[in-house]
């Protein structure tokens, strides 16, 4: 009988973590016809290149998971939030993916999500203490021509 030790790792290595999203996501494709996360990114950037803002998501078993979106500062409120969500959904539709999924909490962006068209799919209270986080999902529609 083989003896493994069990440890809690105060500070992983990058390569221990990828070893275990290997493993997983090898797991995963050989229960999901081989499909694997297929990652878009939509990025800002100033007029130097540098980037200030951008979404990360990947497409998965007829969803866009939506990872990441961030705008500096400087640059929320006027609309790019929204066209990068455009453009990530409009990439998911031209995918085959017809919905898309996404968590945020409740110091976030609820209130942007929700003009996005998301809905609220489940609440999770006190995720950070005295507030919550939510899981908002949307049916993606083609633009007709």
């Amino acid at each position: 009988m083989n003896e493994h030790k069990i440890t809690l790792e105060a500070e992983p290595q990058a390569s221990d973590m990828h070893v275990l999203i290997k493993g997983l996501s090898d797991y995963n494709a050989a229960h999901a016809n081989g499909d694997t996360p297929n990652y878009l990114l939509a990025t800002v950037r100033d007029s130097d290149g540098k980037l200030t803002g951008g979404l990360l998501g990947a497409t998965y078993l007829g969803w866009l998971q939506i990872q990441v979106v961030w705008l500096d500062d400087s640059l929320r409120g006027l609309g790019y939030g929204t066209e990068l969500m455009a453009l990530a959904e409009a990439e998911a539709v031209r995918r085959g993916c017809p919905h898309s999924f996404v968590e945020t909490l409740s110091f976030q962006a609820l209130p942007f999500y929700e003009k996005c068209g998301y809905q609220i799919l489940s609440r999770l209270p006190d995720f950070p203490p005295g507030g919550a986080r939510y899981s908002l999902t949307k049916q993606l529609h083609a633009k007709p021509d």
